[in-house]
């Protein structure tokens, strides 16, 4: 056998005698190759086990026969734009492994794993409240009413709800996590739901206001973005009471 065929072989399911019998081959190259392959399946077990782990919360509802749904923000610090938020509900089918934070994830990790999410799930909702919203009655308040919105808009009522450090004002049971994108594949995958969501929202919004760099900033305060409001000032979905921008209209009112 070639280094190519082995090579070949190892990319596919191999079983502990072929490698038993790879192993005996004196080569350099297919020792190199076996110890490449071993890493890998390491790597991948710990990968699953992980995954495995992030349903202990879920598994409590599941053993009887009741639907949870994880709900995620994202949005609360940036300067422009609304607040997003997802409640997903899965179940024990769920099988994608790379589901986890999203601030773990590369942009196009999370845009692979979105319609994949939406398509494995049994229910997503999505929330959205605008910057005008966050103005009125503070972005904490507006993020709670985004995540009611979220599980309301769930075609499957939930039975309870895992949250990432928040209380939803909806009459539920709810388990708030710490980090709970990062010990809950429910509230994981809807992270990046709501992520995906609002950084669609945001590359929209630059069509309109090209010249903020939303894309590349989604409204957070980059150089950029604070170089622009000094030379244009803020627009309609900026947060008017977030600082620096509360500045901006402050100058805007003075003058």
């Amino acid at each position: 056998m070639t280094i190519k065929e082995v090579k070949e072989l190892l990319s596919t399911d191999v079983t502990e005698d072929q490698l038993a019998e790879l192993e005996k081959d004196p080569r350099v190259g297919v020792q190199k190759l076996i110890i490449s392959y071993r890493k890998k399946q390491a790597k991948l077990l710990a990968k699953k086990q992980a995954f495995l782990e992030r349903f202990s919360y879920e598994k409590q509802f599941w053993q009887k026969d009741e639907l949870v749904a994880g709900v995620d923000e994202v949005g609360r610090g940036p300067l422009a734009g609304p607040v997003v938020t997802a409640a997903v509900i899965i179940d024990h089918n769920f099988d994608l492994l790379e589901v986890n934070d999203s601030k773990k994830l590369s942009p196009e990790k999370r845009l692979q794993l979105y319609p994949k999410i939406l398509s494995e799930a049994v229910s997503v909702g999505i929330g959205v409240k605008s910057a005008a919203v966050i103005d009125q009655i503070n972005i904490y308040e507006a993020d709670r009413q985004a995540m009611a919105q979220a599980v309301k808009a769930l075609d499957v009522k939930p039975n309870a709800l895992l949250v990432d450090a928040m209380n939803v004002p909806v009459d539920l049971p709810q388990i708030e996590l710490i980090k709970g994108d990062a010990k809950s594949n429910s509230i994981a995958a809807a992270s990046i739901v709501a992520k995906v969501f609002r950084d669609k929202l945001m590359d929209d919004y630059d069509k309109i206001y090209p010249q903020y760099g939303f894309p590349r900033n989604a409204g957070y305060g980059t150089k950029e973005h604070i170089d622009a409001l000094k030379k244009y000032g803020p627009t309609p979905i900026h947060r008017k009471t977030f600082a620096p921008v509360s500045d901006f209209f402050c100058l805007a009112y003075l003058t």
